[in-house]
């Protein structure tokens, strides 16, 4: 059975920081990149950053670049998103999914995020920033 496990969201005050984690298990992890990607309250879902498990690049939508950085123990299948200066604009679901293709499965054009097709979304973990 494929899951994808999001954990670590909670509730943090402006300026704090969190890390939240990806389990990845039953597919080759190897075989794909995993993305971040968000949700704000009316806002479209939005993809955040994603790292090739193959070769660890990674990549990042424009805004947020400098304050979160995403990576991966391949020992674990997990990936982590480590999140810091937060801000009550981040408020939002964050999900984690696997990404088609290991080598360049994500890339940014004008500041967002592109991705290739998505295979496994997880069930999303609820960050909630207090100013």
């Amino acid at each position: 059975e494929v899951q994808l496990v999001e954990s670590g969201g909670g509730l943090v005050q402006s300026g704090g920081s969190l890390r939240l984690s990806c389990a990845a298990s039953g597919f080759t992890f190897d075989d794909y990149a995993i993305g971040w990607f968000r949700r704000a309250p009316g806002k479209e879902r939005e993809g955040i950053s994603c790292i090739s498990s193959r070769n660890g690049n990674t990549n990042y939508v424009d805004s947020l670049k400098g304050r979160f950085t995403i990576s991966s123990d391949n020992a674990r299948n997990t990936v982590y998103l480590q999140m810091n200066s937060l801000k009550p604009e981040d408020t939002a679901v964050y999900y984690c999914a696997a990404v088609r293709g290991s080598l360049a499965p994500c890339w940014v054009l004008g500041g967002v995020l592109y991705y290739n097709a998505v295979d496994y979304w997880g069930k999303g973990t609820l960050v909630t920033v207090s100013s």
